[in-house]
């Protein structure tokens, strides 16, 4: 049993070091391809990113990524547009749609008490979020390595597969 938590918890651990490395990476493909968009997602194998970029540069992106987060730029392992917040955005606004409804009579008065609820869901649920991912991330990537990085088929989307020893 001891073994088991053991695997689970250095599974959980690589996931949120390649979710930091993820980050990272898109951060920095951003600042170099402005004009572009990337998405990435997070596994304990490594990470797939979804955007166009050639495998040479995507390299050259992680593996500054790597050398960044470990100089000490953990902020780099945060992003606005993580998974996390719209996670946190969805499960905070659902919430005040179904409480702000609750008791209030008539289609105006409803509506107006979802609508400030909703508002101040939407206010918190970024901050929420970007707090989060103290917890989906983890800056300390000393250990990894790359080991890979290969485009794969998936239509006319371009995507690379990011894996590390």
């Amino acid at each position: 049993m001891d073994d088991l938590i053991a695997l689970l918890r250095d599974g959980v651990r690589r996931i949120r070091q390649h979710h930091a490395i993820e980050h990272a990476t898109l951060h920095l493909l951003a600042e170099r391809y402005p004009q572009r968009t990337f998405a990435g997602y997070s596994d304990p194998v490594g990470f797939v990113i979804y955007g166009e970029v050639d495998s040479h540069a995507l390299r050259l992106a992680v593996e500054d990524a790597l050398l960044r987060l470990r100089a000490g730029e953990a902020q780099l392992a945060i992003h606005f547009n993580c998974g996390t917040v719209l996670a946190s955005t969805a499960l905070l606004t659902t919430v005040a749609a179904l409480l702000g409804g609750i008791g209030q009579r008539g289609v105006l008065a409803r509506f107006s008490s979802i609508l400030m609820w909703v508002l101040g869901a939407l206010v918190l649920s970024k901050p929420l979020g970007l707090r989060l991912q103290q917890y989906t991330t983890l800056a300390q990537v000393a250990d990894r390595r790359v080991m890979e990085i290969r485009p794969l088929a998936a239509g006319k989307l371009p995507v690379h597969r990011v894996t590390f020893e």
